[in-house]
């Protein structure tokens, strides 16, 4: 069966950095769009970043723009979020799910067949 395990999550101050991993098994994972997406206690879940295929497709939501970048590595099946700059509205669990389609990215949560549980993010101001 598909399985998506996030980690890399933690506790840092405004401004740090920090890299989220999400390995994934049991699917094609070079044949599926890989997106993050995150949810912060009591609110919807949010798109934060897509990738296409082989990596040469990228969508960021504005608000993480210029300082998240995507990217995976279909060898390791291994999708990546490198955070830098982080703010205390980036707090939230970090969400990674797999997209059957084109290759192409996608920002829509229909879109994505497999998902994670999800690794936690704390920023303090």
């Amino acid at each position: 069966q598909a399985r998506l395990v996030e980690s890399g999550g933690g506790s840092v101050q405004a401004g740090d950095s920090l890299k989220v991993s999400c390995t994934a098994s049991g699917y094609p994972f070079s044949a599926y769009a890989m997106g993050w997406f995150r949810q912060a206690p009591g609110k919807l879940r949010e798109f934060v970043a897509s990738i296409s295929w082989y990596g040469d497709y990228i969508l960021y939501e504005d608000s993480v723009r210029g300082r998240f970048t995507i990217s995976r590595d279909n060898e390791k099946n291994t999708l990546y979020l490198q955070m830098n700059n982080l703010k205390p509205e980036d707090t939230a669990e970090y969400i990674c799910a797999a997209a059957p389609g084109g290759n192409y990215y996608y920002r829509e949560e229909d879109r994505y067949r497999f998902w994670g549980q999800g690794t936690q993010v704390i920023v303090s101001s």
